[in-house]
């Protein structure tokens, strides 16, 4: 985490206006709480909307990605960018889908961590990367191709660009962990 406070608060159910509500809608409609990731974006609502609408395709089965291979890239962005909210939220559901907590670990040591088959550390050295030089190399984009689609390479730019967006936005407004949440010691400062 960046910053120990919010730069800008997620909004209390008592300050939202009803186009703020409206955006909030899909995050509440299983009667839970919104993120604070969401809350905090409800301060521009017509941007949480689209948000969520692109958002929607990168998390879905829309995206050609195993949800496991989509959570590694998500995951090592988090971890490049140091976002501390993303990578602990991303850290449950990698586990969801099938991540161990040690790959987890590794994850944070990057794509010559022992035990990645070619397939991971490909994806991983994808990440590193996009985030690096807004570009994947010609040998990274063809040991994506021994293992992924054109279709699903084009899946891992779109994560990653996503998740570096979140990474941006989230670590520069200062959206802190919600409740029950603990934060990874290496995502500090």
């Amino acid at each position: 985490m960046r910053l120990t406070a919010p730069r800008i608060a997620p909004l209390e159910d008592a300050e939202l206006t009803d186009d703020q509500r409206e955006a909030l809608k899909p995050m509440s409609a299983d009667g839970r709480r919104p993120l604070n990731i969401f809350r905090t974006l409800a301060r521009a609502p017509k941007a949480l909307t689209r948000f969520n609408e692109w958002g929607s395709y990168v998390l879905s089965r829309r995206n050609s990605l195993p949800a496991r291979e989509r959570e590694i890239l998500i995951l090592r962005v988090g971890c490049l960018c140091k976002s501390g909210y993303e990578f602990t939220q991303h850290t449950r559901i990698g586990l969801n889908e099938g991540l161990s907590e040690a790959e987890i670990a590794a994850i944070k040591r990057g794509a010559d961590a022992p035990g990645w088959s070619a397939a991971d550390a490909a994806l991983i050295r994808a990440a590193d990367e996009l985030v690096k030089d807004h570009f994947v190399s010609d040998a990274t984009w063809a040991a994506l191709g021994a293992h992924f689609d054109d279709k699903q390479r084009m899946d891992v730019v779109f994560t990653v660009g996503q998740y570096t967006q979140v990474s941006m936005f989230l670590n520069t407004f200062g959206v802190q962990l919600d409740p029950g949440q603990i934060l990874d010691p290496d995502l500090r400062g």
